[in-house]
């Protein structure tokens, strides 16, 4: 279908050519950034800017940098660069507005508070997986690591606990290495299942900040465990979320399942291309997949390459090891 093609010229305000400067980038590399990325011409003279393009995404090409030029402003005595992470997901958060078939009040209520600032999701596939959490009582994101998966599932946990919706949020995974031995560890038993909870607990420290977390997790409001410790528990007014769950086995996922009690919720996470299980063992996560994919009430939400909110390269070598797969799958299927 043919789009029209549209001229807009604005100004960014306040003047500061210093503020203009690190918006741009060395040598313009941000615009040109923005500009390979959504097919838009920029130019500008000082803080005059002109866009020629489809006429959806020069308007989304505009409030993109409006918003980081905002981004620019001195806090606290530093000054605000824009660095290629910032544009790169400036843009794709973009991407959800160019969806046409998109209803602002409900993108509205994929929008997340927390104390530390307001969480939006990054493209049209969050979205929905953020929809499907607050609608579902019990939820699969499946699909390569960047897609924000465990870190929207935390911020929809918090969000949660805040409104006193649930008295506590439980975070756990499989204690399996990832291809990797790691030999004997020394101290007790949280200090051992530690790296393996660490990005749970990043996720936690962003958004609450490292002192109420701290407290929390004294009072037991938040729990951070090993799946082993959720055997012969029941879990009532909570948020769960099984994190990494491509490695647990058929018998761990459905022990996990079984958990869950009144006014709880779970979230689970996981990515069926990165199973560190022991060869022969099949992954509780697949056997799901197939198990529960008609049961009403449970939703899936499936991410792929494109989905990826990290360094746009991240993107490629997912899609490169996507495409290696699927290809030789096909080989070995022909032989």
């Amino acid at each position: 279908m043919n789009q029209r093609t549209e001229t807009i010229e604005f100004e960014l305000e306040p003047t500061d050519l210093r503020r203009l400067s690190n918006l741009c980038g060395p040598f313009d590399e941000n615009l040109k950034h923005i500009e390979r990325r959504l097919g838009v011409e920029i130019t500008h003279r000082g803080h005059h800017f002109r866009l020629i393009g489809h006429a959806h995404t020069v308007a989304a090409v505009q409030n993109i940098l409006r918003d980081l030029y905002v981004e620019t402003a001195t806090v606290k005595g530093q000054e605000g660069h824009v660095e290629p992470q910032q544009v790169h997901l400036a843009i794709q958060q973009a991407k959800v507005l160019e969806q046409d078939d998109t209803d602002p009040a409900a993108e509205k209520m994929t929008h997340i508070k927390t104390k530390r600032g307001l969480i939006k999701p990054r493209n049209h596939n969050q979205a929905g997986y953020v929809r499907s959490i607050l609608a579902h009582d019990v939820n699969f994101g499946i699909g390569p690591a960047g897609t924000g998966k465990t870190y929207l599932a935390v911020a929809c946990a918090v969000d949660a606990l805040e409104r006193q919706e649930i008295r506590r949020i439980l975070l756990t995974r499989p204690a399996v290495e990832a291809g990797e031995k790691l030999g004997f560890l020394p101290g007790d038993l949280a200090q051992k299942v530690d790296p393996y909870l660490r990005p749970l607990y990043d996720a936690l420290f962003e958004m609450l900040g490292f002192e109420k977390v701290e407290k929390l997790i004294e009072r037991n409001v938040i729990e951070v465990a090993p799946l082993a410790y959720m055997r012969g528990r029941t879990l009532n007014d909570a948020f769960i979320i099984l994190d990494e769950s491509q490695n647990t086995t058929m018998e761990q996922m459905k022990m996990f399942l079984t958990r869950i009690g009144f006014n709880s919720k779970a979230v689970i996470t996981g990515d069926i291309t990165q199973i560190d299980l022991p060869r022969g063992q099949r992954s509780g996560l697949r056997h799901a997949i197939e198990v529960l994919s008609k049961v009403p009430d449970i939703s899936f939400t499936f991410f792929q390459a494109g989905d990826v909110v990290r360094h746009p390269v991240v993107q490629r070598i997912v899609q490169a090891y996507e495409e290696f797969d699927t290809g030789q799958e096909r080989r070995e299927g022909s032989s």
